[in-house]
C-alpha cells in the first residue's frame, strides 16, 4: 500500500477516535442528577452522618439516641440500633458481620450485629466521638473524638482500645485508603492529618490552602486523590501523598459531608445551602458538572457506589427561641415527624 493510500485511512481513523472521545466526553456531561424519591422517616431528634451498605441495600442513619436502618430497595424501616446516647457515624466491617456506631453522647464506640441489629459491645473511646472509620488492612476501628482531640483505635477481633493518638485539633471526617493509610481533616486547623494504620500515628500533617474549616471527606484510591469540602464554598483536591493542593472547585454554601464514585468519576459535596454539588473529577480541571437543589441543611449524605445514589437527610423546622446570654444563638427546633431522607439519582 503506497503513502498516498495510507494517509487517508490515517486521517480517517483519527478522525473517529476524536469522535469517539468527543461522544464519550458529552455522555459523561449529560449524566446530572434529580431528586427522584423522598422517604418519610419520622421520628424526634437531630442527625449527623449516613452510611450506605451496597451489598446488602442498606441505609444506616444517625438519629439521636438511635440508628435508622432503611431498605434501599422500598424506602421503608427495617429496623434501628436503639438505646445510645447521642449519635454522629456508623463504620461497617468487610466481612458484613458487624457495625461500629459513634455515640458521642456516651463517650463509646458500640458494636452491632448486622444480620440481627443486636448491640454486643460498648468500648469506651474520648470525649464526644464524632467520625468514624474501618480500616480494612489492619481490621481496626478508628474513632476520632471533638471534644479531647484524639482518635480511638480498635483492634475488631478483641474489641479492645490499642492506642490513642493525639491530635493537633478538633478531627472531623476521617477515611482509609485501604493500604494501611487513615486520613482526617482538622477544623479548627484548616488541615489534613496522615496516620499510620500499622503503628498508630501521625505521620504527616498538611495545611489546606484557600480551605477554611474543612469537614467531610471522601477519597479517589484508584488517583490518591482526596476531597475535602470547606467553608466559603470550597472543595479542596488534595495529593495523598504529598499534600499539596491541585485544585479548589466551587461548591455550595455550608458543606458537612462529601462522596467519591470511582465508577463514574465524580466528586459530591452536600451543602446546608440546599445544593448538592458534582464534579468532575476525572481529568485535572475538577470542573463542576451540577448544582442539584435539593432541601435546606440537606448537609450531609451517604453514595451508593453500586447504583450511583446519592442519599441526603434533612427535617422541617419550626422558629428559633429566643436568643439568652446562655445560648446566644439558638438553633429552630426540629419538627417532630418531618425527618426525610431525599434519594438523588442520574436521569
Amino acid at each position: 500500500m503506497n503513502d498516498r493510500k495510507i494517509l487517508p485511512l490515517l486521517s480517517r481513523s483519527v478522525i473517529a477516535i476524536c469522535l469517539l472521545l468527543l461522544m464519550a466526553s458529552a455522555a459523561h456531561a449529560q449524566k446530572t442528577y434529580s431528586i427522584k424519591d423522598k422517604w418519610a422517616i419520622g421520628g424526634e431528634g437531630g442527625w449527623d452522618y449516613l452510611t450506605a451498605d451496597p451489598g446488602a441495600h442498606r441505609l444506616y442513619v444517625t438519629h439521636g439516641p438511635r440508628v435508622e436502618v432503611i431498605d434501599t430497595n422500598t424506602g421503608k424501616a427495617i429496623g434501628a440500633i436503639t438505646g445510645l446516647k447521642g449519635t454522629h457515624g456508623v463504620a461497617l466491617d468487610n466481612a458484613r458481620k458487624f457495625g461500629y456506631i459513634s455515640d458521642g453522647g456516651a463517650n463509646a464506640v458500640v458494636v452491632f450485629d448486622r444480620g440481627s441489629l443486636e448491640k454486643v459491645d460498648s468500648i469506651p473511646a474520648g470525649t464526644n466521638p464524632d467520625g468514624i472509620v474501618f480500616d480494612p488492612l489492619t481490621k481496626t476501628v478508628w474513632a476520632f473524638n471533638g471534644r479531647s482531640k484524639d482518635v480511638t483505635v480498635i483492634d475488631t477481633a478483641s474489641r479492645k482500645v490499642i492506642a490513642t493518638v493525639p491530635l493537633p485539633g478538633k478531627p472531623e471526617f476521617p477515611t482509609s485508603d485501604g493500604k494501611g493509610n487513615i486520613f482526617d481533616n482538622i477544623e479548627d486547623k484548616n488541615e489534613i492529618v496522615r496516620l499510620d494504620a500499622k503503628q498508630p500515628k501521625i505521620t504527616a500533617t498538611w495545611p489546606l490552602a484557600g480551605c477554611d474549616s474543612p469537614s467531610g471527606m471522601a477519597i479517589d484510591i484508584a488517583e490518591n486523590r482526596l476531597f475535602s469540602v470547606c467553608d466559603g464554598k470550597k472543595m479542596a483536591v488534595v495529593d495523598a501523598s504529598s499534600g499539596k493542593v491541585l485544585a479548589t472547585p466551587t461548591i455550595g454554601d455550608g458543606p458537612d459531608a462529601a462522596g467519591y464514585d470511582p465508577k463514574n468519576k465524580l466528586a459530591y459535596s452536600s451543602n446546608g445551602d440546599g445544593t448538592l454539588t458534582v464534579v468532575d473529577a476525572s481529568n485535572s480541571s475538577y470542573k463542576v458538572l451540577q448544582s442539584l437543589t435539593t432541601e435546606p441543611r440537606a448537609r450531609t449524605m451517604a453514595l451508593d457506589t453500586s447504583t450511583g445514589k446519592v442519599y441526603l437527610v434533612t427535617a422541617k423546622f419550626g422558629p428559633a427561641p429566643a436568643a439568652t446570654a446562655e445560648n446566644p444563638r439558638p438553633r429552630p427546633s426540629i419538627l417532630p415527624g418531618s425527618f426525610t431522607v431525599l434519594v438523588a439519582a442520574h436521569d
